[in-house]
């Protein structure tokens, strides 16, 4: 795997500069395929969405040894882009803004992507992993959707958009205000996107060598997105895999709709990773989230990649 300059240095001549003192994108070249991660920023949550099935003085044991604050912690949010062929494939959208929330960190990929000189009409394509509001709310953002090609093109699992139809929380365990704010967003996004979904049933092939892929578990139409040339692969898992879901992929993380499915279908996919040996990118694992999975026992461990410049 090479730094993929063509994507972590591409700029506009005039465009946008970013003042940020903190690392927003990094590049990762899979075969013949660019792949830039993104970040969204950070939303901070209580420490108790990390397990909610199991006795908190586990759950506090494994804050301290990872010298993390009791209370709550600021999850990270990544999003990727891939340049496969002609295709420029944006996966999932960031959080977007949504002041009711009080999470000004995050929803800073329009700008981010801005810094990185990617220009929003390049974009051809859209692949959500599922339709919680921080994976489609940058695309709500004002502006953001006159700017987007109007023959854009929006993947996501048939099975999730019919969820959003009528949503269970029944199974989660989630702030306060949350379930609405997924809920509205939801429905507003389908509202303003239906002519340009694409939905798929299991399997869909976006472009060479990039695959998304329905795994159900988090939300009934979760997917991963796994690319692959020349022998590298890499697979983004969304919000299949947490920080803490290496040592202890049997706990339930309170934004699952069906904990016992995700639970298993992780196990599952990173079982495939330490065998395949291939990289793997998440939604809130710490910028850039990219590393590999290496078996630890009855469980996994978490190997992140030295960092190139």
């Amino acid at each position: 795997m090479d730094v993929d300059t063509s994507l972590a240095n591409t700029s506009h001549p005039g465009g946008p500069v970013s003042n940020e003192l903190v690392p927003s994108r990094y590049a990762v070249r899979v075969g013949d395929i660019d792949v830039l991660v993104v970040s969204d920023g950070v939303l901070p949550l209580p420490t108790a969405m990390l397990a909610h099935n199991i006795d908190p003085a586990v759950r506090a044991t494994w804050l301290k040894d990872m010298f993390l604050p009791p209370d709550a912690y600021d999850w990270a949010l990544n999003v990727v882009v891939v340049r496969s062929g002609d295709r420029t494939i944006l996966v999932d959208a960031g959080l977007g803004l949504d002041p009711d929330l009080h999470l000004p960190r995050a929803g800073q990929l329009i700008k981010r992507l801005e810094a990185a000189g990617i220009d929003l009409a390049s974009v051809t394509d859209v692949v959500l992993t599922h339709m919680h509001m921080d994976h489609i709310g940058g695309l709500l953002v004002d502006g953001v959707k006159e700017r987007l090609r109007p023959d854009l093109r929006i993947h996501v699992a048939a099975a999730e958009v019919k969820f959003w139809e009528a949503p269970d929380f029944s199974h989660v365990s989630m702030p306060p205000g949350f379930p609405d704010a997924l809920r509205s967003t939801a429905k507003r996004f389908v509202k303003e996107y239906r002519s340009q979904l694409r939905p798929f049933e299991e399997e869909y092939q976006v472009a060479p060598g990039v695959v998304v892929t329905r795994t159900g578990g988090h939300t009934p139409g979760h997917s991963v997105v796994r690319v692959a040339s020349g022998g590298d692969r890499l697979t983004f898992a969304g919000d299949l895999v947490f920080a803490v879901g290496f040592e202890h992929p049997e706990w339930y993380n309170g934004f699952e709709h069906d904990p016992e499915e995700s639970a298993r279908v992780r196990i599952s996919l990173l079982r495939e990773l330490t065998e395949t040996g291939g990289l793997l990118v998440a939604t809130h694992l710490p910028f850039p989230s990219v590393g590999h999975v290496a078996v630890d026992g009855d469980a996994f461990r978490w190997v992140p990649v030295f960092w190139d410049y």
